[in-house]
């Protein structure tokens, strides 16, 4: 039996993960305040949520 708010949670956490690899291949930059957020900062964007969204699914399903 699927769990709706966890598949929900991870298709959130998957989105954030597809925001941060459109920043990667167009080097958009983020500026808060007066600091610039470094490029390397969505690589850990990227992975950290789509492992969250993996395991997420997996969970699931159980």
């Amino acid at each position: 039996m699927t769990k709706p708010f966890t598949m929900i949670a991870a298709l959130i956490f998957f989105a954030m993960a597809l925001i941060h690899l459109y920043r990667i291949f167009t080097h958009f930059q983020i500026v808060v305040g007066s600091h610039v957020i470094p490029q390397w900062c969505s690589y850990f964007g990227l992975v950290i949520p789509a492992l969250l969204g993996i395991l997420l699914i997996r969970e699931s399903r159980s």
